[in-house]
């Protein structure tokens, strides 16, 4: 008999049940919430205690428990406030690879009130310093090559895994942390689920990054909704999803910590449900394989990048993956390719397919298992707590099947955007959240992106925005006009490029622009095509440059 979205909504989420909903006021809004979901992150920290002593955290040879990761996180909270003076809604900024150290940095933040600050690892020296400066960061948290770019910086900064001398005034995370006792606990503080959080870092299309700041609300309310996403679609597929409760899921996380997929859909998510999480100093496919073999891993985490390289790799045959019962991936298109080599090359296995945003707290539409392989263009069915529409340029609310920016709205979407209230205002408008993306919605409530209405181009899932390139590349003396496109690709999804026009008399090659914006951009931000043209590039009457017509110029599309 086949099982519809109404029917296994209505059996996960009945009275009683473990995702059992209710209905609270948020900001003006009267939204559904899971209602045995924890309060606060806080909560679901102490919570993960009773995890004892299964392991939590895996990097390379390292292993540390949910006990052992509790006592750490509570000690450096108690550093925080003794060493530190850092008090509620004061700002704790994380800089670093995926260390377990990053994960202790963010628990210990959010305990005591405070709201961390994730910046991206692959910032450039000035980026970074603007989010601390943004912020207004009280505290910096830091790996040793994050340290190394920031060692001008007069923000107190504790330091971990550094490879030299740590810059003048640091400490040593080990020599902040001291002994790690037993009895371990953290210090007190009032929170309410309406108190903030975190700030993660989105750029718009235009200006400098905008920090969204999430609640705790938002980060509690997370892993329920990845934990209901799993279940939905087991059940979905017609099988019990009870069955899924008593098997531990493996992680292997290859997306950053410091993005929202990272942090909320996976790392927080293992940490409710007591799994494990396989960390990586960076994303490498073949070490990838090797610790889907010697870990167990159930399930891998990442970007359709991710994926596409991993089933690629020449040494996919020689390891025993048995155990990886899925790939995950969101944060970018997937290329229809990606799935026909996942049944081709892992059959028996499940992809999955999320959409989220940093403004939606990661996973609030989801894709997965015999959806999926019948509507492979989309993006899924909106998770039980999360409510979508589509609206045109007005706001209004369009009927099915036609084309408009999707919005959504539920517990899982942000308060705003720190200390700007005019993009907030423009973003948050009457309790939903404008995505800038452009959906359709078909008959049966499944969600299709179009396009993006906002200029960006999403490369291996980390979003660059051409106006931030054009900016940068304004800047050389000899640039007159420029446009940024994504140029498609197997692999990353879209690579970076770049169209110029030079000013009369003067010349410049693609490489001189590279090597120009290497000290301004991150490397991945970077063009890696330049296409330079002596005529003006086409614009509309209102002076805006027409980048579907230099699409179809340069690339054919």
């Amino acid at each position: 008999m086949t099982v519809t979205h109404d029917q296994v909504q209505a059996q996960l989420t009945g009275p009683g049940g473990l995702f059992e909903m209710e209905e609270v006021e948020i900001r003006g809004s009267k939204l559904r919430t899971w209602k045995h979901a924890p309060a606060t992150f806080r909560a679901l920290l102490e919570n993960s205690r009773f995890h004892g002593e299964a392991i939590f955290l895996v990097y390379e040879d390292e292993r540390i428990s949910y006990e052992e990761h509790f006592r750490r996180a509570a000690t450096l909270a108690v550093r925080l406030v003794e060493d530190y003076g850092v008090t509620k809604g004061d700002r704790v900024a994380i800089a670093m690879r995926n260390y377990p150290e990053w994960v202790i940095a963010f628990s210990a933040a959010l305990a005591v009130g405070a709201i961390a600050v994730p910046l991206n690892a692959w910032w450039t020296t000035p980026e970074l310093e603007y989010g601390l400066s943004d912020s207004g960061a009280k505290v910096l948290v830091a790996d040793g090559e994050r340290a190394e770019r920031l060692r001008g910086t007069a923000i107190p900064m504790i330091v971990t895994r550094a490879a030299g001398d740590l810059p003048p005034g640091a400490r040593a995370f080990g020599d902040v942390l001291g002994e790690v006792r037993a009895e371990a606990s953290l210090p007190p503080v009032e929170l309410d689920p309406e108190d903030p959080a975190t700030i993660f870092y989105t750029s718009g299309t235009t200006g400098s990054p905008k920090g969204a700041l999430g609640t705790h609300r938002n980060a509690a309310q997370s892993p329920m909704t990845v934990a209901y996403a799993l279940l939905r679609s087991i059940a979905m597929a017609g099988k019990d999803p009870s069955t899924a409760l008593g098997t531990r899921r493996i992680t292997l996380l290859a997306v950053p910590l410091f993005h929202v997929t990272g942090c909320f859909a996976v790392m927080t998510a293992t940490m409710f449900t007591g799994g494990g999480l396989v960390l990586m100093y960076k994303w490498d496919p073949g070490q990838a394989l090797r610790l889907i073999e010697r870990e167990k891993v159930t399930i891998m985490t990442g970007v359709p990048t991710s994926a596409w390289q991993l089933l690629s790799h020449p040494d996919f045959g020689k390891y025993d993956i048995a155990s990886l019962g899925g790939i995950s991936y969101g944060g970018a298109p997937a290329p229809p390719k990606l799935l026909e080599r996942i049944g081709d090359q892992l059959p028996q296995r499940q992809a999955s397919n999320g959409y989220g945003m940093t403004e939606t707290t990661a996973l609030a539409i989801y894709n997965s298992g015999p959806t999926y392989l019948s509507r492979p263009d989309s993006i899924g069915l909106p998770l039980a707590v999360c409510d979508v529409r589509i609206s045109d340029p007005l706001g209004g609310e369009l009927a099915t099947g036609e084309v408009g920016e999707l919005c959504m709205r539920g517990p899982n979407v942000i308060a705003g955007y720190w200390n700007r209230p005019d993009a907030t205002a423009q973003t948050f408008v009457n309790g939903w959240l404008h995505t800038g993306d452009l959906a359709r919605v078909d008959e049966d409530g499944y969600v299709y992106i179009v396009d993006r209405a906002k200029d960006m181009v999403i490369r291996g899932g980390e979003n660059v925005y051409c106006a931030e390139v054009e900016a940068a590349l304004f800047e050389h003396p000899a640039v007159d006009d420029a446009a940024v496109i994504g140029i498609p690709d197997d692999e990353l999804g879209e690579q970076v490029g770049a169209v110029v026009r030079l000013k009369p008399g003067t010349s410049a090659t693609a490489e001189e622009l590279r090597e120009f914006l290497r000290g301004v951009l991150a490397p991945f931000k970077i063009p890696v095509r330049f296409w330079f043209r002596d005529t003006e590039l086409p614009r509309n009457p209102g002076g805006k440059i027409l980048k579907t017509h230099l699409r179809r110029e340069t690339l054919g599309l």
